[in-house]
């Protein structure tokens, strides 16, 4: 190769690394979505490369979650590991509460699935999860087995307390040698979150392959007819979601509580939404949103550490919004009325069950089996609705993440762990009447 073509080639790469990773990944959106609607059922050839940017994303979760959790902790006595911890699952259970209310509220006034023709499909039935054992699931019987299944819940728990084991041991020891490896076992933790987030954003670059890959096979498998067909479905959901996210987060928790620009935060938070919207998993897009906390929120990893995780599993704000419209669809699909005891049924179940259900592609319709079978709906229109799956786990997913990542600022504000004149907020203006007060990192 001619020295000439090798610069010709270098210069390229270079013009094409400076335009924002967020930007490639959305014109890869649109072009695999093209291509897609284009070749139809070809474009399935293309699903290794969008399987393997999954694979690569699913690999880094575990370490993610065990890495950052414990840098966490090395910042986190009991009392403080309490308080983070209260307020964040108190926040998480309300704005998944409040998610579920306003996505019944929608569903009644907009009445999705009138005058649509049910065709039937099929669907397994699937078991509610009861208290008892969604509280015995946190506890893993066998920690590493816990990791290597990816069983996220049971991982933060074990990484949770074996984290502050060491933390009160380093705290109470007098015995230097124990002290000294503590120590060096946190710094090894500090090196390995820093490799991470490198291999992170080598994923990513990847990402604009795997995400045209994706697109591209989706659409050309299932097609745009069902999305025309149940367009009403679509609409409502998003609605909703748009909704939640606007006043919820935007409003409420960005302008009130933070006293922050909502695009300061969405001007952050923007990598993990647009990635959570390609893959559709919020557990896939926890190294993102990890990401974009640390470099572009500037929220502790004392907080981020402990929130984000546990939010790819417990918070499902988007699937909560998606199930209550969703059941309200079914049933008119059958000509039902819900009644109110009926509503509240769904309104509880979306709550209980957002705890157990992963954050992957797929799970909502498991979650969908659950709450059909509790209000007695036939569950033969899971097969139905799932046809336009991909399109509302989509939006779903990307509510999840961001309601992640608005509480884990929220959590770091009311704890001063979280940077306000940094990041993707220093060049935001502060809204009128807004909290000037910041809180900085240490």
């Amino acid at each position: 190769m001619s020295e000439t073509h090798e610069s010709t080639l270098w210069r390229t790469w270079r013009r094409y690394r400076s335009v924002p990773i967020i930007y490639r990944i959305a014109v890869a959106f649109a072009l695999g979505t093209a291509l897609g609607a284009t070749v139809g059922e070809q474009a399935g050839a293309l699903s290794p490369l969008g399987d393997l940017f999954l694979r690569l994303l699913e690999m880094l979760i575990i370490p993610i979650v065990v890495f950052t959790l414990l840098g966490g902790m090395r910042k986190l006595t009991p009392s403080r590991l309490g308080k983070v911890g209260g307020l964040t699952v108190g926040l998480y259970v309300v704005t998944t509460t409040i998610a579920a209310a306003i996505g019944l509220a929608v569903a009644n006034l907009f009445d999705p699935g009138r005058g649509v023709e049910f065709t039937g499909g099929e669907a397994q039935e699937a078991e509610p999860p009861t208290v008892t054992e969604v509280l015995l699931g946190i506890v893993p019987e066998n920690p590493l087995g816990a990791m290597a299944e990816g069983d996220i819940l049971a991982t933060i728990f074990f990484v949770i307390v074996f984290g502050l084991a060491l933390t009160m041991v380093r705290e109470a020891t007098d015995e230097e040698a124990i002290a000294d490896a503590i120590d060096g076992f946190f710094a090894f933790v500090d090196a390995g979150t820093e490799a991470l987030f490198k291999i992170v954003w080598g994923v990513m670059e990847y990402g604009v392959v795997g995400v045209f890959a994706l697109m591209a096979a989706s659409i050309g498998t299932e097609g745009l007819g069902a999305i025309v067909q149940l367009g009403s479905l679509v609409g409502v959901i998003a609605l909703g979601i748009v909704i939640h996210m606007t006043v919820t987060y935007l409003g409420v928790m960005t302008i009130g509580i933070l006293g922050q620009s909502p695009m300061a935060f969405l001007n952050g938070a923007k990598d993990a939404m647009l990635t959570a919207f390609a893959i559709r998993s919020s557990s896939g897009t926890l190294p993102v949103t990890v990401a974009d906390a640390d470099e572009s929120l500037r929220i502790d990893e004392s907080v981020y550490g402990f929130s984000l995780p546990l939010g790819a599993t417990i918070n499902m704000d988007g699937a909560a919004i998606r199930q209550a419209v969703t059941a309200v669809f079914a049933a008119n699909l059958v000509g039902v009325s819900l009644g109110l005891g009926e509503q509240v049924l769904v309104l509880a179940t979306v709550i209980l069950i957002s705890v157990g259900t992963a954050g992957v592609p797929g799970a909502g319709l498991i979650m969908l089996t659950v709450i059909l079978s509790a209000i007695g709906l036939p569950l033969e229109i899971v097969g139905f609705v799932a046809g336009v799956d991909p399109i509302l786990g989509r939006i779903a997913t990307t509510n999840n993440v961001t309601g992640d990542l608005a509480v884990s600022s929220v959590v770091a504000k009311w704890t001063d762990a979280i940077d306000l004149t940094e990041g993707a907020w220093s060049d935001a203006p502060t809204p009128a009447g807004g909290d000037e007060d910041v809180a900085t990192n240490d």
